[in-house]
C-alpha cells in the first residue's frame, strides 16, 4: 500500500505531520509503520466525519475507482444523461492534474468539484472533507467521488462513501482481478466497461474477468456495459437505483451503509475481519 511508494501524505492530511500537528511526534521517533498507522486512524476519523454529515444530509456517496481512462467520467456523464431529472446529482473529481473532468461534468448542468492531487495518486478524507466546502447538501440525492485513476491505493482510504465501484474496461486485460487483488475485494459493484470491443479485442474473456472476481471469494455483481453503444446501462441505473433506495431506508431507521473494505486494509486500520 502507500507506504511504498510514499503517498500516504497528501496536502489534505500533511497538516497533521507539520509543527503543531496532531501526529509531529511519535512514540519513538516515528518509525514508517508507526506514521502510516496514524495517517491512517485520522483518515478513518475524518471519513466518518464525512459520512455523519452525508447522511445528516440524506447524500448517497460513492467512490468509482478504476485505473487511468477506464470511463469513470464517461459513465458519469451517461449517469448524468439518464438520471439527472430525477435525482439531483452532484461530482468530486479526483485528478493529479487540470480540471478537465470537472468541466465535463459541469458542462451537463451538474456541479462538480475538482481536486488536484498533486503527487498523490488517491484522494484521501481530508480532501473530500475541504470539497464537501464548496457543496450545497441539501440538494444532492446522489455524489459521485471519482477517484484518481489508479488500481491499489485508492482501494485503502475511505473517503466516508457509502458504495464503491470498480471499472474494469476490455483494453485492460481480464486478468486484472488477480493481479489488483486489493481494489476488486472493495468493490461493492464491478463494471466492465467498453464491452464494444469485446469483437476487437477477443483475448478479453468476460467469463474469465468474472472467474478472478469469484477467485477472490467476492459477493459483488459484475455488470457489462458500454456508455459509447449503450449496452448494459439500463442495468447499471437499475443497480444504482435500487442502492440508492437501500440507503434510503437505512437512513430513515437512523442506520448507515458502509462500503466493503479489503482484508489488508482492515489490519492496516486496526479492525478485525
Amino acid at each position: 500500500m502507500c507506504d511504498t511508494c510514499g503517498c500516504n501524505v497528501t496536502h489534505g492530511n500533511r497538516h497533521l505531520l507539520a509543527p503543531g500537528g496532531r501526529l509531529e511526534k511519535t512514540g519513538q521517533g516515528g518509525e514508517a509503520v508507526t506514521v502510516l498507522r496514524n495517517l491512517l486512524s485520522e483518515n478513518d476519523r475524518t471519513a466518518a466525519h464525512n459520512r455523519s454529515h452525508f447522511d445528516r444530509h440524506a447524500v448517497f456517496a460513492i467512490n468509482l475507482m478504476s485505473s487511468p481512462g477506464a470511463g469513470k467520467t464517461a459513465l458519469l456523464e451517461a449517469t448524468v444523461d439518464a438520471l439527472g431529472e430525477r435525482f439531483r446529482i452532484a461530482v468530486i473529481e479526483g485528478d493529479l492534474e487540470t480540471e478537465n473532468d470537472a468541466q465535463r461534468i459541469r458542462a451537463r448542468g451538474v456541479p462538480a468539484v475538482q481536486i488536484t492531487t498533486g503527487s498523490a495518486c488517491h484522494l484521501d478524507a481530508h480532501m473530500v472533507h475541504n470539497a464537501l466546502h464548496q457543496l450545497e447538501l441539501d440538494g444532492i440525492d446522489i455524489l459521485f467521488i471519482e477517484n484518481v485513476g489508479n488500481l491499489v491505493c485508492p482501494a485503502s482510504f475511505d473517503l466516508g462513501q457509502h458504495r464503491n465501484v470498480t471499472l474494469l474496461s476490455v483494453p485492460e486485460g481480464d486478468d486484472k482481478p488477480a493481479k489488483y487483488p486489493v481494489m476488486f475485494r472493495a468493490a461493492d459493484v464491478v463494471a466492465l466497461t467498453k464491452v464494444d470491443l469485446l469483437p476487437v479485442l477477443d483475448d478479453f474473456s468476460t467469463e474469465r474477468a468474472r472467474d478472478h472476481m469469484h477467485a477472490l471469494a467476492s459477493a459483488a455483481p459484475v455488470l457489462e456495459l458500454s456508455v459509447r453503444a449503450g449496452d448494459g446501462i439500463s442495468a447499471w441505473l437499475d443497480w444504482l437505483a435500487a442502492e440508492l433506495e437501500h440507503y434510503r431506508q437505512h437512513s430513515r431507521r437512523g442506520e448507515t451503509l458502509r462500503p466493503r473494505i479489503q482484508p489488508e486494509g482492515l489490519r492496516l486500520h486496526g479492525l478485525k475481519a
